[in-house]
Formats: C-alpha cells, structure tokens, sequence
C-alpha cells in the first residue's frame, strides 16, 4: 500500500480495528458495529510491548509464512485486480484481510468469544462500465471459528468472505466475498515467484528500529471467475496482485500517509511504487519500490529511482477531501514514463477507515516505445472523521468462510 496501501498497506494497518476490538472482547456477544473513521494516531498507534519488531532481514519460509505471525501486532493478506468480460466490459476488485493483536499474549478466560486477536476484512468491486463503486468491511474476533487465518492448509477468513488455497498453498488461491448485489469467486493463479520487497523482505518506513515490516508480493496472478453485479453472474479473466506484509509499529511517527500503487505492464514487467508522505506533503526517505522482470527476478528502487507526480486532483463528495486522481509515473533508469489515470474518479472507501483505493489504467513509453498497463492505486491518510487532510485511513475487507 501498501497497500497498499497500504490499501492500503494496504495497506495498510488492520491495527486501526483495535480500540473497537478491545471493546467488544468483554461482551459475549457478537462485536460491535464498525466505528466512525479514525486518525492515523488512533490507527497505527497504542503499545507495542510484548509484540514482537521487525528488526533485520530474516530467512522467510513457505508455505508457513504465508499464514499468521500472532507474535506481531498487525498483518494483512492484500488482493487487488483488474477482470474482463469476453465483451470487454471491466471490473477491478479489492479484498482484504488484516490480523490485529490486540495483546500479545491470552488471559485464561471461560468465555468461548475469548480471543487475543481480531479480523476484519475490505471488499469493493469497481464496475467501469456501470459507473459504480461499491465496497463493504466486516470485522470479527478469532473465536468460534468467527474469522482466522492458517498456514496448511492455507485459508484466511472473515464470516464468509475467503481466501483459500486450492491445493492448500496460497497459489493457486479461491477468493470469495460477498455484499448486497455485488459479489466475486475467482480463482488467482501465480505467474511469477514470490517477490521480497526492501531488503529481503525487510522493509523499512522510518528511523527508528523496527519501524519496518516483513512483505513480499505475488504480482502477477492470472485471474478466472465471476462477478456478481445487480444480480448478473458475469465470467471474467484478467490478473490480480497479492501483498503480504506484517509488523508492529511500521510508520515514523512523523508521517501522515501514504501514497502506493502498483501497475502490471503490457510487456510482462510489474512496478510498484510508495511513497511515505510528511505532514509538509513531502516525500520520505524510506519511499520505495521495486520493478520485477518478466522471468521474475526484481530491482529494488529507492526514492532516487523514480519520480511520482500528481497531474489532476478529485474532491470527494461526502465532504470535500480532495485526493490526487492522475499521476505521471516516471523511472529514468529504465526510461519509463507512464499517466496513470483511475477507471472511476471515486473509489472512495468510506467505511471504518476512509481512504481511496481504486483500479487504473497506465499509458506511456518504455524505452522509447508505447507501453500499456492496468493496476491499482492505495491513496492513505487524506480523509479522517471531520473531513480535513492528513488524517489515515486503512484498507479493504472481505468475508470469509469458516475453518473446515
């Protein structure tokens, strides 16, 4: 994100869930409905004692990293994509599971809706050609097989909204959600390895140790399936993106939000880029990317090795907040310039936590060549509960089915 992110990442930053979590821990009821937007204060902050820090590269290891790391307060399972009709009609779609610890260990309780940790999940589906945006969040406490997340075999889950591994890996994957009259099952396959994003893996976001987190990507995935919109079940093909990242305290405490977006290229090469925004709307240091090959081998880019430039800006109708809405994207090394331009002006999640994440379509030239793409864009930290600027907000959700 992050998302993205970070959709976020996105996103990005489920721990925004965890003053609501808290709350409705000591009810034997069902959680509470999702709060009004939260700060970026409120969101990434709170105690990180017990939890364990991203500190320095680490060996990551499959299929087990690919499920939960409970000793970490915040982690997320990010799906973004772009599907078409037969006819060429377009959909984007965005879901997402976020893993919030709320402690770093379990009091012995008797209650059966005991738990240390919860889930929410964002889903929202683009539909281009009907001019709509739709998008929902669902949050849960893992207890009663309410939402979780598992390694082998892989699932991760809200309710009913999912991500389940086919063969019990997390590629090739089975995505399903479901809200109201829109709704997807689509089956995600992976083109290229495993890509680990900063430092093998480590990816850092501010000065102080262990403002970093672990993430690595799938950003090629061949996508099949169907989309449900007003009660139409459409079959769809295109390619999705999968981010994957976990921490404790990820943010500097002097940024605001964050900018991220990644775009797969007609020529078989991916690109994603993110930039930390400071209270001043300038961009960070710890600003990165990473360009990934078609036979997947990567570059990592740092904020020196690509420029990102707002060219047109939308204001929101709920209240105003005004986002970027067309960016030249530039990487001079690899004499790539692209306009990145979104399907819909608004894909504005206004839920718990309000923040733009919406897909896009990219044109320009590589190496003196015309060169296409479709991606997403996480916009994070624009909008909070009373409208002004520099305020977090969080990404997607989803709902999942419940552990076999």
């Amino acid at each position: 994100m992050s998302r993205r992110n970070t959709v976020t990442v996105a996103f990005v930053i489920a721990a925004l869930a965890v003053v609501l979590a808290v709350a409705a821990w000591r009810l034997a009821r069902p959680p509470a409905p999702v709060p009004p937007t939260m700060a970026i204060g409120q969101a990434l902050g709170g105690s990180t004692e017990g939890f364990a820090r991203a500190l320095a590269p680490r060996p990551f290891v499959f299929p087990a990293d690919h499920g939960p790391h409970p000793q970490f307060r915040t982690e997320w399972w990010y799906y973004t994509g772009n599907l078409h009709t037969a006819d060429g009609r377009h959909f984007g779609f965005q879901l997402t599971f976020f893993r919030i610890g709320v402690a770093p260990s379990m009091v012995s309780r008797a209650s059966l809706w005991a738990s240390r940790e919860a889930y929410m999940a964002h889903f929202a589906l683009t539909d281009t050609t009907g001019r709509r945006f739709s998008a929902a969040s669902r949050l849960s406490r893992a207890a009663l097989g309410l939402a979780g997340a598992q390694a082998q075999p892989f699932t991760v889950w809200v309710e009913d909204w999912s991500a389940e591994g086919v063969a019990g890996d997390a590629a090739p994957v089975r995505l399903r959600a479901a809200e109201g009259d829109v709704a997807i099952d689509l089956t995600l396959a992976s083109a290229k390895p495993v890509v680990l994003q900063g430092e093998r893996g480590l990816d850092p976001k501010g000065e102080e140790a262990g403002n970093a987190s672990y993430y690595y990507s799938l950003t090629r995935m061949p996508a099949r399936g169907r989309v449900t919109v007003r009660g139409a079940a459409l079959d769809v093909t295109g390619l999705a993106w999968m981010d994957r990242e976990w921490s404790t305290s990820s943010l500097g405490a002097d940024l605001v939000g964050w900018d991220w977006m990644a775009i797969q290229l007609d020529d078989g090469r991916d690109l994603m880029l993110y930039q930390l925004r400071r209270a001043d709307g300038s961009a960070d240091r710890f600003s990165s990317g990473s360009l990934v090959e078609v036979d997947g081998t990567s570059r990592h880019l740092g904020l020196a090795d690509f420029r990102i430039d707002v060219l047109e800006t939308w204001s929101s109708p709920r209240d105003g907040t005004r986002y970027p809405s067309r960016w030249r994207v530039s990487v001079p090394a690899e004499s790539l310039d692209l306009d990145i331009v979104p399907r819909l002006p608004d894909q504005e999640l206004a839920l718990a936590v309000r923040y733009w994440e919406g897909a896009v379509r990219a044109t320009g030239r590589a190496r003196g060549q015309p060169m296409a793409g479709a991606g997403y864009v996480e916009l994070v930290g624009y909008a909070g509960a009373s409208g002004t600027p520099r305020r977090i907000a969080s990404p997607a959700a989803i709902s999942p089915a419940k552990l076999p």
